[in-house]
């Protein structure tokens, strides 16, 4: 057995040794949802835990975040560990909070129990003595894209720049100390192919807040002397749609529009209809194309009906990209962790995530593993085998740790070297606030 292998198994271990701490993490945040910005009791649980293993943290990091690394005996790259910690809105779960309806319905309570788990595991078996560079364990807040206006009053405020918290944390400049990122995510049985599988890419997106104001009347006496801001909305949306067939296949566009806001009284012509969208897109190129549309359509729908629209363009998250040399070692210690037919390759994904951020700037990992049953974001989503779900991240985790930063860090150099950044940090961080943008278009005097 080589001195890797050897490191590999007392690793698995020390996690296994860990096992129903490691559980009972997971569970306690499934039944404590925080959204994001707000994660306040789920950061504290996750650094007394760390703290307890003798991890000195670093908490309200970009609001909520968590930080503590683990130092080899030689200089090298520094690997960041990842878990996520915010939930999202799914009020009818059955385990959601009551008052916020926050639910786990995503598995980001299983990230953390994952990324807490690899750090028990590495620092209880001293590994890091046989390391060149560090890891750093990170709780990140804010994945999930809710709460737009709450967040956008975060950013007018001065307390944040960004709505994720990827992009905060690298805006505050914690990831400068960092070379490469890796997370893992629960998936459901919607992949039967395989237990665990890399996507090779998903789509980034932009957000946009759109306001509607026309002039209220009565809707029985008098109609003709009001503008109707729920006529417009109506047309935009059909506008949009006529959209879709100018969208390539192969950018996997996605714009996905609701009204929030359909007036005030049945009786009294809306005179404010409020919509929200997410414009998503395989690359920026499209992305930003069909954002340009989507304004166009809200124009003149205002222009046709003779009222105002408010279009507030805020970022989103950039398209992910995994890296393919991360991706081969997660596939080997996969196949030693699951067997050989366990590894499924991906397609592209339709969905966002602000690790697309990361990956744009470095080499990032984030890849699925079979762990939980449900529909994805739905009532019944839960993680329901505990070992997969848990226990077999944080072993992937470790082990890639070990894999890059052994052998003075080979491994991670080869990915260093290959590895092409899309941006700088101040390239990325410039593009993505020029996207803030609000414009005021008059339909009616136009």
């Amino acid at each position: 057995m080589s001195v890797r292998d050897d490191l590999k198994r007392q690793v698995c271990e020390a996690i296994d040794a860990q096992r129903e701490h490691i559980i009972e993490l997971g569970e306690a945040i499934m039944d404590a949802p925080e959204l994001g910005f707000k994660e306040v009791r789920t950061a504290g649980r996750v650094k007394k835990v760390l703290e307890d293993a003798g991890l000195p943290c670093r908490d309200q990091l970009a609001v909520t975040g968590v930080k503590a690394v683990l130092r080899g005996a030689r200089p090298g790259p520094t690997v960041a560990l990842m878990g996520e910690l915010d939930a999202l809105v799914v009020p009818d779960h059955p385990r959601a909070d009551a008052e916020t309806g926050a639910a786990h319905a995503c598995g980001h309570n299983a990230q953390i129990a994952g990324m807490v788990g690899a750090a028990l595991g590495l620092s209880a078996a001293d590994i890091a003595q046989q390391l060149a560079g560090n890891i750093v364990f990170l709780a990140v807040p804010a994945e999930e894209y809710v709460e737009i206006d709450y967040r956008l009053g975060l950013v007018k405020q001065g307390k944040t720049s960004f709505l994720c918290g990827k992009a905060e944390l690298l805006e505050k400049g914690h990831f400068d100390d960092v070379d490469m990122a890796i997370m893992i995510h629960s998936i459901s049985a919607e992949y039967e192919k395989g237990v665990v599988g890399v996507p090779v890419s998903s789509n980034g997106f932009l957000a946009k807040n759109i306001r509607f104001v026309g002039k209220a009347a009565h809707a029985g006496v008098s109609p003709e002397q009001g503008s109707n801001a729920l006529s417009a909305a109506t047309l935009a949306l059909h506008a949009i749609d006529a959209h879709r067939p100018t969208f390539r296949d192969e950018d996997c566009v996605r714009v996905h529009p609701i009204i929030t806001k359909g007036g005030d009284l049945v009786n009294i012509i809306p005179a404010e209809v409020r919509m929200e969208t997410f414009v998503r897109a395989r690359n920026t190129k499209a992305m930003l194309d069909a954002a340009g549309k989507v304004d166009r359509a809200l124009r003149g729908a205002a222009l046709a009906i003779g009222c105002h629209v408010e279009i507030e363009t805020v970022p989103g998250n950039l398209p992910l990209n995994n890296d393919r040399y991360l991706a081969n070692i997660f596939k080997q210690n996969s196949e030693r962790l699951f067997g050989e037919k366990s590894y499924h390759d991906f397609p592209h994904r339709g969905g966002s995530t602000d690790a697309g951020d990361l990956s744009q700037v470095m080499p990032v990992l984030h890849p699925y593993m079979m762990g939980a049953k449900g529909t994805i974001h739905g009532s019944d989503w839960h993680i329901a085998d505990h070992e997969n779900g848990y226990i077999s991240p944080g072993k992937s985790l470790a082990m890639m740790a070990i894999d890059l930063l052994s052998d003075d860090a080979a491994m991670a150099k080869q990915v260093l070297t290959a590895h092409e950044p899309a941006f700088s940090r101040e390239a990325y961080l410039k593009q993505q606030k020029a996207l803030f943008h609000t414009e005021q278009f008059d339909g009616e005097s136009a």
